[in-house]
Order: structure tokens, then sequence, then C-alpha cells
């Protein structure tokens, strides 16, 4: 309220204040009937002897002081007010505002949701189709190298085959010449035969010794072709393999059967690049609270090893193994006669029967690549595990079945070419969960 108003409202209440407290003990009421409007008779004199009046006593009406403090106060409640409506009205407004731009966006999301999921899922589509046009194209210049390399080998080779041909039909007809003239022909011409020997005997040398060093060049680019493609290329067909960087207890491989372990028969495959086997590392590995070495596979230096039951029931396999090589390792066992066998690149290495007979494997244990629990009473991330017997190197091709393979199937799944198309029933290769920790990662 504006300063003017309020002292014009003070000096209007000063004043009816003081004219009331003046006008109190002067005035007083009469209820009597008025009779200012009777006629008075003529022969009352025109005065009364005593006429009452009444004068009021004016009194003055003085405008309050205000000091310098009570404008102060008064300019401050002044600017509070306006502050306060001046906020009111902000807030209104953005409340208003805010409705609104959430009627607009709620509109625009209804309006453009579809389109903008159709257009995120075209540009994945688009995305996936370059991928693959990129994948496809990659693996076209693979295989060209590939064909021009074979191409070239198999030039070397042509050429050294007609070398060889040729090399054998002057020898054969020598032979012949020889034999045919031998009886007619004098000493001279022995002597001129024996010049033409000697210099045919010394042109085959140098065809020979000229067909040796085309035979070790061809042989070297050979092993240079091969060492390249175990390189770059994984055995078995598969397109992807399990990378185990390095020898920790933190990485490893853990594994969820996709049936009952409570087994009395089973058959263990894998195809493992071991980068360095010490005294015992791990290939394979099942165990429970009560017997962590109830299944085993691992190597220790060149030798194969393969226990089931416990580490008293053990199948060895010396000089099976060779470090930053591939190779395929199977173990199988039946309860009924206690037979487990070991097979090292589709060839059977040892058999002994005997092993855990009549035994039969507990459900609810821990699988695991690359590790093996070796304690059942340790917490933690990386409890029970051992550095030492730690996997370093590279899986692929792991499966599990619940019987015992025959001969002819375990050697068509140590081919280099097409073991991965066949799957356990109890782990599958690329279709059984297989979660890799610590390091542990999948490859193509």
């Amino acid at each position: 309220m504006p300063l003017s108003r309020v002292l014009l409202v003070c000096l209007v209440y000063s004043c009816s204040v003081l004219l009331t407290q003046g006008y109190e003990d002067e005035i007083e009421v009469n209820y009597a009937d008025p009779f200012y409007n009777e006629i008075a008779e003529t022969n009352q004199p025109e005065s009364s002897p005593q006429e009452a009046t009444v004068t009021p006593t004016p009194s003055t009406c003085k405008t309050p002081e205000f000091s310098k403090w009570d404008k102060l106060f008064t300019m401050l409640e002044n600017s509070q007010m306006k502050e306060n409506m001046l906020l009111q009205y902000a807030d209104d407004i953005i409340k208003v505002e805010l409705q609104a731009l959430r009627g607009e966006m709620l509109q625009f999301v209804a309006n453009y949701a579809g389109g903008c999921a159709s257009s995120v899922d075209n540009a994945g589509r688009r995305l996936t189709l370059q991928l693959d046009m990129k994948l496809a194209q990659a693996l076209e210049k693979v295989r060209e190298v590939n064909a021009e390399q074979r191409a070239h080998q198999d030039a070397v080779l042509q050429h050294l085959l007609a070398a060889t041909r040729a090399q054998a039909a002057r020898l054969s007809k020598m032979e012949s010449s020889c034999l045919n003239g031998a009886a007619a022909k004098n000493l001279a011409s022995a002597n001129v035969l024996q010049e033409v020997t000697t210099s045919e005997g010394g042109q085959l040398e140098k065809s020979l010794a000229t067909m040796a060093v085309d035979l070790q060049k061809a042989r070297a680019q050979l092993d240079r072709s091969m060492r390249s493609a175990e390189k770059h290329f994984l055995p078995s067909g598969c397109e992807m393999a399990m990378l185990f960087p390095m020898r920790s207890k933190r990485i490893y491989a853990a594994v969820t059967p996709d049936t009952t372990m409570s087994l009395n028969s089973f058959t263990i495959c894998m195809w493992a690049k071991v980068r360095e086997a010490l005294n015992k590392t791990v290939l394979f590995s099942y165990g429970t609270k009560k017997n962590p070495f109830e299944i085993q596979l691992f190597l220790s230096g060149q030798a194969v090893h393969f226990t089931v039951g416990g580490e008293a029931h053990l199948v060895e396999a010396p000089g099976a193994a060779r470090d930053g090589q591939w190779g395929h390792f199977c173990g199988t066992w039946s309860s009924e006669q206690g037979l487990a066998s070991l097979w090292v690149n589709g060839q059977k290495v040892t058999s002994s029967p005997g092993v855990a007979e009549g035994h039969v494997l507990p459900d609810g244990g821990t699988m695991q690549l690359g590790q093996e629990k070796n304690s059942c009473c340790s917490f933690g991330f990386d409890s029970g595990f051992d550095a030492k017997l730690a996997f370093a190197g590279k899986m692929t091709g792991v499966n599990v079945w619940d019987r015992v393979l025959g001969d002819e199937e375990i050697s068509q799944n140590a081919q280099r070419e097409g073991s991965c198309s066949s799957r356990g029933n109890v782990v599958g290769w690329g279709v059984s969960e297989i979660i890799p920790h610590g390091g542990a990662q999948y490859i193509n």
C-alpha cells in the first residue's frame, strides 16, 4: 500500500476518534417525542424563557507524526508485499507453461514415437548388413590369398613332377640304347658311349640337385603356410574359442550342465592349445563340497591325466601333449567295470579297468574350465583357486555326453574339420552356458 494512502487513513481515523471523545460528555440523548413541527398557541409568548442550545466544543484534528523507523518499516512491508505478489504471479505463469510444455511433449511422443522406433530399427538393420558385407569381403580376401598360395604350390609341384618324368624318360632311353648297341659297337664306340654317358650323368646330377633345392623351397613354404594357418584358424571347424590370456586364480570359465550330473558313464572331449604346461595345468574339473576331485582332465608337462572319483583313480598318457600346438583330448568312463580310457588326437593312448567301479557321480557340483576348486571351506570371488593350477592358452569344442562314445565317433570328433557339428547332451559347445570370468573371453 502506498505511503500516502496510509497517512490519509491514519488522519481520518484519528479525527474520528477525537470528535467522538469531544461529544461524549456534552450531548444528552432525549428519548421523548419531538414536536418541532407543531404550531404554537397565540397567547404563548414568542420566546421561551429558557431555550437549551447545544454548542459543541470543536477540537482540533492533528496528524500523527511518523518517525524514520516507521516509514522504513512501512516501505519494507510494501516491498515484501510486492515481492510476494510477483513471486505468486511468476509461480502461476511457470505452472501454466510447464503444463503446456508437458502436453506438447506428450503429443510429440504420441505422434513420433513409432517413427523413431522404426528409424532406429532400420539403422540397426543397415549396420548389420554392412558388418555382414565387411565380414564376407574379409573372408573372401582370405580365401583368395589361400587360393593363390595353393595355386603357387601346385605349380611348383607340377614343375617338379614334370622334371622327374623327363629325367626318368632320359634314363630309360639311355639304358635301352646301351643294351641294344653293346654287342655291335667296338672299343671306339664304347669310349664315345662312355663320354656321352658321363655327360648325361653330369646333367642328371645337376637336374637332381636343382630338384632337391626346389623341393626344399616348396617344403619350407608349406611349413610356413601351415604355421600361419595354425595361428589364424581354429581347429575342428569351430567358429569361436575361449582365450585364457594368462595364468591366474581369477581367470576361469564356469560351466552350467544342461542335465543332471548324476551319471554312471560319460565322455569328455575338447580341443586345447596350452601355452606352457606346468606340473599340473587343469583343463576340465568337476567337484562337490564332499569331493572336489570327482572329474579332472589336466596336463603335467607333456603328459595327459584323467581322474574319476578322486585323485587316487588316475589314468595317464605320457608324452601325448605339445606346448603351443592344438590337441584333441577325450576321456571316457563307465561305472559298470570301472573302465577309463584316454584319447589324444583321435587315438586311444591308454585304458585302465577298475577306476571308481560302481561309483555314481553326485549331482549339484561345480564345473570349471581352466581351474579347479580345491577347497570346500573358503569363500570369496576367487576362493579355492590356485594360480599354479590355472590354464593359459585357448580352448574350443568342449562337449560332455552321458555315455561312452565309440571309437569311430571319437576319431570323427578329432578331425580338424567338422567336429564342432556334434555336441554333447550334457554340455554342448556353443549351446550350454559357459561364462568366462576374470580375463577369459571368447574369440573368433
